[in-house]
């Protein structure tokens, strides 16, 4: 599948307050201006998880001021890639794009301690699609 110059992906999940949430991160991070990143959630919470803010602090990404979105189908349209986490049947389809589908844990109602392995397992996710996406990450 080709790409426009600069690749879009969205990450989708039900709350946009965990998950998602740190895969845009930290594929903002990694990929700079080199993809475009957006998130969002099929039923936002009214704030990305503390725990979560806490965990990318940790990893040097400030998150503090994101705020859950709502997913709006021109978000979809506009994006190369949908990944999805753990939002079934609710994440709209459409034909075309590129769909994957995370399986991860929901750091909702969770720890820091319980939220540090799904951030490293989200960040290995990350590196693996920028190199699928011929981007090299900062060293």
């Amino acid at each position: 599948m080709s790409f426009s110059a600069t690749p879009s992906v969205l990450f989708v999940c039900v709350h946009n307050a965990g998950r998602s949430q740190m895969a845009a991160a930290f594929l903002t991070h990694l990929g700079g201006e080199r993809v475009q990143v957006r998130s969002a959630g099929t039923a936002p919470a009214s704030a990305v998880n503390p725990a979560v803010v806490e965990a990318l602090a940790e990893a040097g990404i400030d998150i503090a001021a994101e705020t859950p979105k709502v997913l709006t189908t021109e978000a979809v349209q506009a994006s190369d890639i949908v990944i999805t986490m753990g939002c079934g049947d609710a994440c709209p389809y459409f034909p075309g794009k590129r769909y994957l589908d995370w399986q991860l844990d929901d750091p909702a109602g969770q720890g820091i301690a319980a939220v540090r392995p799904i951030r490293d397992d989200i960040e290995q996710r990350i590196r693996g699609l920028l190199a699928e996406l011929g981007i090299e990450p900062p060293a």
